[in-house]
């Protein structure tokens, strides 16, 4: 947490010299801030307009910040999970080794190259693909490569800053810019242990390990749904769905379909949408990607351990089964400690705002939960919020990044062993 502060301060200095925006004064410190902060922890939450406001120099500097951010996030979770791990017991140990095939501690060093590669090259990838794009909309060659980098950056790491002026939503039915935007954000979102995983027994997916089994279900489930859901509430919406065609509506779920948990990269302008559109984006926001991946929330794997506790529970289930592999009890007390700590922090967010602002609470939620799941959807406030509300909102989007990871580690390393144990009662309980 400190490095990922420390990180944030650079670049908060760097965005706060002159040389970073286009009109050659230095930006307001919260700005400056508010910026470095979205951008290292990869969320794409703005005060001003990334496109029009920032120089070439600042742009350099938002999407380096944004770079080492979705690399450090996939770093260091890897390593907190191989170290949560490795502090079990020798038995389940064995185990583990024996299903994910995860490397040592002492082999960190290539675990941290092996995340490296992996997201350049995929973002190599999506460069290429979006550098044809840029020529024929008519920029320069150097434009339309700096372009297709930035976003080749943006969309891996789900961080959702957009540097086009105008946005996204002019290019509602361009295939070529949001078929790559959909699958970069998918494989940034489902992160780098399920896709090493992946790659390592992509023959064989009866091998593949438990948490990318989870993973890969409940991903795909949410995507699903979103898929229909969102056009479903949207349909008869003359500002949104209601005005596209097939295509364009085919695109725009598709993109819908995996923006919600993670990127924030929208062709739909998000303030259009129906309030009930909103409420079920709240729940998205809320949940996030895959755990040592670019998104946040609570991640899906939080989500399945909950709702197939609740299965278990329901039909009279002693243990909680999956894929012919038992859950244990300790990581069901962790998914419950992650879910009630990531909404304790989102109410008390929510309140503060409310407090401190004359907006309604369902944009004020949207924005909250945006930030916490380091999405970057809004539906338009940011810019009009007073600085404290904006400070606020920083701090959400640097304890959504690290936070929430951070006690998941912590609280895996706390388990103990103890020689007494009191005798058991069952309170009434609903």
């Amino acid at each position: 947490m400190v490095i990922f502060a420390s990180i944030i301060g650079i670049v908060t200095l760097l965005l706060w010299l002159p040389i970073s925006t286009t009109t050659g004064r230095s930006p307001a410190f919260v700005d400056a801030l508010f910026t470095a902060t979205s951008a290292v922890s990869v969320t794409g939450l703005t005060t001003v307009d990334t496109a029009v406001y920032w120089s070439t120099f600042g742009h350099v500097v938002i999407i380096i910040g944004v770079g080492i951010g979705g690399l450090g996030v996939m770093t260091l979770a890897s390593i907190l999970a191989l170290t949560v791990s490795r502090h079990i017991g020798l038995t389940q140990r064995m185990l583990m080794a024996s299903e994910t095939r995860t490397d040592r501690l002492g082999e960190v060093g290539s675990l941290v190259r092996a995340v490296i590669i992996a997201s350049l090259s995929v973002e190599s990838v999506l460069a290429l693909v979006l550098f044809p794009r840029f020529l024929a909309m008519g920029e320069s060659l150097v434009s339309a490569a700096g372009h297709a980098v930035f976003m080749a950056f943006s969309i891996f790491n789900n961080a959702g800053f957009v540097i086009m002026p105008g946005g996204l939503t002019p290019h509602v039915g361009d295939w070529w810019l949001g078929l790559p935007i959909a699958i970069g954000t998918f494989l940034g979102a489902i992160g780098f242990p399920v896709l090493k995983n992946i790659a390592r027994s992509w023959r064989h997916p009866r091998r593949w390990s438990l948490h990318t089994k989870l993973t890969l279900s409940m991903y795909s489930l949410l995507s699903m749904a979103t898929f229909i859901l969102i056009p479903a509430f949207e349909w008869s919406n003359e500002k949104t769905f209601g005005a596209l065609n097939w295509s364009e509506k085919l695109l725009s779920a598709l993109v819908m379909s995996v923006n919600s948990r993670s990127s924030g990269l929208s062709t739909i302008d998000i303030a259009d949408l129906n309030e009930s559109t909103w409420f079920f984006q709240d729940a998205l926001m809320f949940v996030g990607g895959g755990t040592a991946s670019t998104a946040g929330g609570i991640k899906v794997t939080t989500l399945a351990v909950l709702l197939l506790a609740i299965v278990a529970e329901a039909r009279g289930d002693r243990d909680v089964e999956v894929f012919r592999r038992r859950i244990p009890r300790q990581t069901l007390r962790l998914a419950l400690a992650v879910a009630f700590i990531g909404a304790s922090l989102v109410g008390l967010a929510t309140l503060t705002l409310l407090t401190l602002t004359d907006f309604h609470l369902d944009v004020i939620l949207y924005e909250v939960l945006s930030a916490f799941g380091t999405v970057g959807l809004s539906t338009g406030i940011t810019s009009a919020l007073p600085e404290s509300a904006k400070y606020v909102l920083a701090v959400l989007m640097f304890a959504g990044r690290t936070g929430m990871m951070t006690v998941a580690a912590a609280l895996a390393l706390r388990s103990r062993r103890r020689v007494i144990r009191m005798p058991e009662e069952r309170p009434s309980v609903g």
